[in-house]
């Protein structure tokens, strides 16, 4: 009787081991059981850096679906044999030509990419494809005024912005979150006449009544300033608000916001 008892329970745990892992294997696999629309719209709603990144590291399928052009669209500059892909671009300019509001800009890390009073009229995310922001530069000649317009609201990420003479950003309204970037304005004899961030925005802009949109102002996370009379220069109706500032061995992070007061 014993004998005929352990083996029922032997059978009883392998019944049980079976099923769990059976489970364990379907439950694993229940998100691969969607379409590419359905994971792709999920996708949609991860930070660009690094969660959807990190996505494209699973499986082929995610690689696939992660860097679709619907998602995000690419500047490489030096490969041109992959120009011809849907949602690859050669420029910035061009790239934010192409792109429709809420759109995010992956600009490929390495060498310089110019960028010389390029307006962004519509709500984009541009963001470097370095594991650093200094892998990802935006370079403004002497003869622009900035490298970007932002006439809306934008975010921009992980690149280093340089100017040699003029502004890294000059921000006209809406609300410009600027995270874990470098602005650089180049040392030269007309240093008194560089600034990184210039922002134009005014209490008196008039929006429709149908259009919803946050209030104009800028906000730096985790940047470093360097170069410049001054790390912002507003001539509308927003004030340098909230500093905070830690020093690293090599270089100074700064967190403020520029808002109405």
């Amino acid at each position: 009787m014993e004998v005929e008892e352990e083996k029922i329970k032997q059978t009883k745990w392998k019944r049980r081991s079976s099923s769990s892992s059976s489970s364990s294997k379907s439950s694993s696999c229940l998100i691969n059981n969607l379409d590419d629309g359905c994971l792709m719209h999920i996708f949609s709603f991860l930070p660009p850096i690094p969660d959807r990144y990190n996505t494209a590291l699973v499986c082929h399928r995610w690689l696939f679906l992660a860097c679709h052009p619907r998602l995000w669209l690419r500047v490489e500059r030096s490969v041109k044999d992959r120009l011809e892909e849907p949602g690859v671009f050669p420029d910035i300019e061009t790239a934010v030509a192409a792109a429709r509001p809420g759109d995010t800009i992956l600009i490929a890390a390495g060498g310089r990419h110019l960028a010389s009073n390029i307006q962004i009229k519509k709500r984009l995310c541009l963001i470097g494809g370095g594991e650093l922001p200094d892998e990802t530069t935006l370079f403004c000649s002497r003869a622009s005024d900035s490298a970007l317009e932002l006439l809306s609201t934008c975010k921009l990420a992980n690149l280093t912005v340089k100017a040699e003479l003029g502004c890294c950003l000059l921000h006209r309204n809406g609300r410009l979150t600027i995270e874990g970037c470098v602005l650089q304005c180049e040392s030269n004899p007309l240093d008194h006449l560089s600034c990184p961030i210039v922002s134009t925005a005014s209490a008196q802009t008039v929006f429709p009544s149908s259009v919803k949109c946050s209030k104009d102002g800028v906000s730096v996370f985790r940047t470093r300033i360097e170069g410049g009379a001054k790390a912002v220069l507003t001539s509308g109706d927003l004030t340098l608000q909230r500093v905070r500032v830690i020093y690293a061995r090599t270089s100074i992070f700064f967190w403020f916001d520029v808002e109405h007061q």
